[in-house]
C-alpha cells in the first residue's frame, strides 16, 4: 500500500505533538536540560515513525491485526530502547513505561484525528 509522504508528514506532526509533551515530562528528572530532552525525544520519534509508516505497511495490511502489533511494538521497543541509552538516569523500565504511555495516546490521539478527518493520513 502506497502512503504519500504528506500524509506521513501529518501523522508524524500528530505523533510529535502527543508523544514529545508526554515523554518530556516523564523523562524531566532524567534529563534536566530541556533542549536536549525535547531533541532526543523527537529524534527518537524520527527514527522510529518511518518505519511505522513506510517499512511495516509492505508486509502487512494497514490496519489489521499484525500491522497494529508489528507497528506499535517496533516503536515501544525501539523508543523504549532509545530513551534508556539516552537517559540512563531513568532506567529501563522507566524508559519502557515512558515510551509505551506516549505511544499508546498518540495510536489514540492518530485514531481520533482519522475518524474526525478522514483522509488526512493520505
Amino acid at each position: 500500500m502506497f502512503f504519500p509522504a504528506s500524509g506521513w508528514f501529518a501523522a508524524f506532526l500528530l505523533t510529535l505533538a502527543v508523544e514529545v509533551p508526554i515523554a518530556a515530562y516523564l523523562l524531566r528528572r532524567a534529563e534536566p536540560d530541556r533542549v536536549r530532552l525535547v531533541l532526543l525525544v523527537v529524534f527518537a520519534n524520527l527514527a522510529t515513525h518511518p518505519i511505522v509508516w513506510y517499512v511495516v505497511t509492505q508486509p502487512f495490511l494497514v490496519g489489521s491485526p499484525e500491522y497494529l502489533v508489528v507497528a506499535e511494538s517496533w516503536a515501544v521497543t525501539a523508543e523504549a530502547l532509545f530513551y534508556w541509552a539516552a537517559f540512563r538516569a531513568a532506567g529501563p523500565r522507566r524508559a519502557a513505561a515512558v515510551s509505551l504511555a506516549a505511544n499508546a495516546a498518540s495510536f489514540v490521539a492518530g485514531l481520533v484525528v482519522g475518524a474526525i478527518w478522514p483522509g488526512v493520513f493520505g
